[in-house]
């Protein structure tokens, strides 16, 4: 590879930037001035960093880079503007990235791993292989690209964790991915518009409410039973239904943040007022509201979307027991760019 060996100065957290910087002997402010440069100013090459002597910047050339992954292919949705992304990695592996607008938000839908290996029975990504985690800077690195294909003057508002992969297997860079996102020397967006989606690993919800951050926490929930979201999700074998939720209300009373439940809806899997009733009882007590998603169909699975009456009777079930219970859109769902879509087929898109 044409960086091996050189540091990759995306991705660092401000301590160990200064840690860094300290090691080549030089001044401790440099680590701040660094990461200015690259995430407010969002300069791509050493030689923008005017502020910086030329000894320097001929240094950092030796030592160091600045990653940028390669925009492959993008498709933009012909319903919604919805705009799915194909990034081809430094070692040529490739991710999918997807930007949705809403009213006044901009949200960037990122992945955190290449393929996932929970193998979800209903998600494209779960059937299509693990490769590898992505690093801190790969994961920042799909809004940076995105913002900077929208233009001057538009940024991402919002960033969900809920696109190829399970983002906490893939903890500690996607905890320091998001806290880059957040900090005041890195993208500066609120904790509070920064949402991790998991399919429900134990140790690791606990883990990120011992992080104390604003920062929210979404579950995949998609059953009211172990023996349905076992055949769903081989995950429920180890952490079930109950112990799940459980974690993710020590989350929210100690963080004091509403818990998002996702809810695939499939037809005569998971969408009976049978199971409304049960996700009311399961969720008496969470503080928390619950995301209905209609299931988006995939290519060779055999999962199909519900009737649109069944849908509302599930919604109205919630809504009578006082959850805020939204219908979500399958944002670029002709595009395969909608929940459970995601897998990374350069053959799906019309090439750059």
């Amino acid at each position: 590879m044409i960086n091996s060996g050189k540091i990759d100065l995306k991705g660092l957290l401000l301590p160990e930037f200064e840690e860094i910087i300290l090691s080549w002997g030089e001044k401790r402010y440099r680590a701040r001035q660094l990461m200015l440069w690259l995430y407010h100013k969002r300069a791509t090459s050493f030689e923008q960093m005017t502020d910086i002597s030329k000894s320097f910047r001929s240094r950092l050339e030796e030592l160091a880079y600045i990653s940028f992954p390669k925009i492959l292919a993008k498709e933009q949705s012909s319903i919604d503007e919805t705009t799915k992304y194909l990034f081809e990695l430094d070692d040529g592996e490739k991710i999918e990235s997807v930007l949705m607008y809403d009213s006044d938000r901009v949200t960037c839908c990122v992945s955190t791993q290449i393929g996932c290996q929970q193998g979800c029975a209903f998600c494209a990504t779960g059937n299509s292989g693990f490769s590898r985690n992505l690093t801190v800077s790969e994961i920042i690195n799909q809004v940076m690209a995105i913002e900077a294909d929208l233009g001057e003057g538009k940024s991402v508002t919002n960033v969900v964790l809920m696109g190829m992969g399970e983002p906490f297997c893939n903890y500690d860079n996607v905890i320091k991915a998001v806290k880059l996102m957040n900090a005041s020397e890195g993208l500066m967006i609120a904790g509070r518009k920064i949402t991790i989606s998991t399919s429900g690993l134990i140790p690791e919800i606990r883990r990120f409410t011992g992080e104390g951050t604003q920062i929210g926490l979404a579950i995949s929930l998609n059953a009211t039973t172990d023996e349905i979201r076992s055949k769903l999700m081989p995950v429920n074998r180890r952490y079930p239904i109950a112990e799940v939720l459980f974690a993710c209300k020590e989350w929210a009373i100690t963080i004091n943040r509403w818990l998002t439940v996702e809810y695939i809806l499939m037809k005569d899997i998971n969408d009976s007022q049978s199971d409304a009733r049960r996700l009311v009882k399961l969720l008496h007590g969470i503080p928390s509201k619950v995301n209905l998603i209609v299931y988006n169909p995939v290519e060779g699975l055999p999962f199909m979307r519900p009737d649109g009456d069944k849908v509302e009777k599930f919604r109205q079930i919630l809504a009578d027991a006082h959850f805020v219970a939204p219908i979500r859109e399958s944002r670029g769902i002709d595009i395969s760019a909608a929940c459970g879509q995601l897998r990374a087929k350069q053959n799906m898109y019309r090439m750059l």
